[in-house]
């Protein structure tokens, strides 16, 4: 990023601001009231100086071994929004956020082997690869169909 990443406060809500895209605060969840036990911070990705929902980004702020098959952070592009680097550039913010505002050291992102734009985006961030790991048959995602994650390791 060419210029320092800016929290700004506008209203009950919080705005970081990036070159490409913005992230906007819209709710957290506290351990006692997420489903899982693990508490996470929800944002809006816009784009930056429009204003536009282009998707939505998530950080965990607390890994356990059920949560490591999902990671530390999730994505979600609008599909009309793809291939514009956008999940790229707010996982670069996020990353920022997760060490300076959650004293986060390292963050595990994971995507399934068949989505090939989010490992290419999971690489293009620079982290360690670990591998495709095998998802638990008792785990909540493996209901849902998922099998195996690509697994990535960030050290921030």
């Amino acid at each position: 990023m060419n210029r320092l990443i800016r929290r700004l406060f506008l209203g009950d809500s919080t705005v970081i601001s990036g070159d490409v895209v913005d992230l906007e605060e819209r709710y957290r969840i506290s351990e006692q009231l997420a489903y899982d036990g693990i508490p996470a911070v929800y944002y809006d990705i816009l784009k930056h100086g429009e204003g536009t929902k282009v998707g939505t980004l998530d950080i965990r702020l607390k890994r356990t071994d059920y949560s490591y098959y999902y990671g530390d952070i999730g994505y979600r592009v609008k599909s009309e929004y793809r291939g514009h680097h956008y999940a790229f550039y707010a996982c670069q913010i996020a990353f920022k956020e997760a060490k300076e505002h959650f004293g986060m050291s390292e963050l595990i992102i994971t995507c399934n082997p068949d989505n090939i734009p989010s490992y290419k985006t999971l690489a293009a961030l620079g982290g360690e690869y670990l591998g495709i790991e095998d998802v638990p048959a008792d785990h909540e995602i493996y209901r849902h169909g998922d099998r195996q994650k690509c697994i990535f390791r960030y050290t921030l």
